[in-house]
């Protein structure tokens, strides 16, 4: 394949027509100018501190994003899922990227709970170029950009479209590229001034609620239909609850640990988006680094050095287990453990240099609730940076 394609769904073998072929062309132009106007790792960044600033407000505003976006969408939500039940859909594939990509590992296990279909997400640059070899018409593509103009995204689904795939787009952008070219749309009511947040769990709460209305469209006795819709609808005030009770918790925390570059987060199964969320808002908060580990991989390497904070996701489910070994280990390499778990669960105490207990939630919508202590250190944790670097510089 020659080199001068800037994306081999360019090189004549394609199977994209002229008119695919100039879409991609126009967003990868746009994505370089895009990349441009980014913030810098400048300990003093001003537009990278009003982002910082910004996503506070926003995880703040993640409840009424959800109700929005479940209200306004609610007879688009019904109409879309029971078109696809009746669509002999064998097998969903979700791809984006960036925290889209999180959203999909938060939902994958609602999806195959109730529908009993087989879902992988999947990112999209390897849907594009590699996994989506064995799509076909029994296949649903299910893809998310906030813009609706990620050029990845935008690729994946075209290629699905091509390859005779269903596609359902999500965005928080009417009339955009992914919305206006897949078959299906849901549109998520959102802000992202800030670092994503609420464009991110809103998603999620979108997703939720199509697999609960899908499954409502094959079997509407299903017992485990209206119990779990019961969760959703309750998930937003849980969401402002953490807020209220950990977020001095986290500014302790934050303070604790701004002298570090590095920062863990491990989780496994739906909360395994928490983790990745975690990792990608101290990445985009703050100069350093956040690495998101599966639960059981954090056992296949010496992954925590002595010092590093890892802050372990650990809702109540089959994974918990594992998850005390790994605070066990932790603490044994001498890391500082940070345990996000259930109510009155106390299998972590012992090996943790702090516990947040969150409500009880379904381990599917876990990724919801779960997910805001660790949005919220990464907002405390840059204005900590910004401050000390502030005075640091005189």
């Amino acid at each position: 394949m020659s080199q001068s394609y800037v994306t081999p769904l360019l090189h004549p073998d394609s199977p994209l027509d002229a008119k695919a072929r100039a879409l991609v062309e126009m967003l990868f132009e746009k994505e370089a100018r895009l990349m441009d106007a980014l913030p810098t790792d400048d300990p003093l960044d001003e537009k990278r501190k009003r982002r910082v600033e910004l996503t506070r407000v926003e995880i703040l505003g993640q409840a009424d994003a959800i109700r929005d976006t479940l209200r306004e969408a609610r007879a688009e939500t019904v109409e879309t899922a029971q078109h696809f039940a009746v669509q002999g859909i064998r097998r969903i594939i979700m791809t984006g990227c960036g925290d889209s990509l999180a959203v999909m590992f938060g939902v994958r296990d609602i999806f195959e709970k109730l529908l009993g279909i087989p879902v992988e997400p999947i990112q999209a640059l390897d849907y594009a170029y590699y996994a989506s070899r064995t799509t076909g018409p029994d296949t649903l593509v299910i893809t998310l950009s906030s813009s609706g103009m990620t050029t990845r995204t935008v690729e994946a689904m075209l290629i699905a479209r091509a390859k005779g795939a269903k596609t359902l787009a999500l965005s928080n952008t009417p009339g955009s590229a992914l919305m206006t070219e897949s078959d299906r749309g849901l549109m998520i009511r959102a802000e992202r001034k800030g670092w994503p947040t609420q464009a991110s769990t809103a998603a999620m709460a979108l997703l939720a609620q199509f697999a609960i209305d899908w499954a409502r469209a094959v079997d509407p006795s299903d017992v485990r239909i209206e119990s779990l819709q019961a969760a959703l609808d309750a998930a937003p005030g849980q969401m402002v609850d953490v807020v209220e009770q950990h977020e001095a918790a986290l500014i302790d925390i934050a303070r604790l640990e701004s002298d570090r570059s590095f920062y863990l987060y491990a989780a496994g199964g739906p909360a395994f988006a928490s983790a990745m969320f975690g990792a990608a808002k101290v990445k985009e908060c703050s100069p350093d680094q956040g690495l998101a580990i599966p639960l059981e991989e954090f056992h296949h390497y010496n992954s925590q050095k002595e010092g590093d904070p890892l802050f372990l996701i650990a809702p109540d489910g089959p994974s918990i287990f594992r998850a005390r070994d790994t605070a066990f280990e932790g603490k044994r390499w001498k890391g500082k453990i940070y345990s996000i778990v259930t109510e009155n669960q106390s299998m972590l105490d012992i090996y943790s240099d702090a516990v947040l207990r969150l409500p009880a939630v379904p381990e599917c919508l876990a990724a919801l609730v779960y997910s805001v202590p660790v949005q919220l250190f990464a907002h405390h944790v840059a204005m900590e940076k910004f401050r000390r670097a502030e005075l640091a510089r005189g």
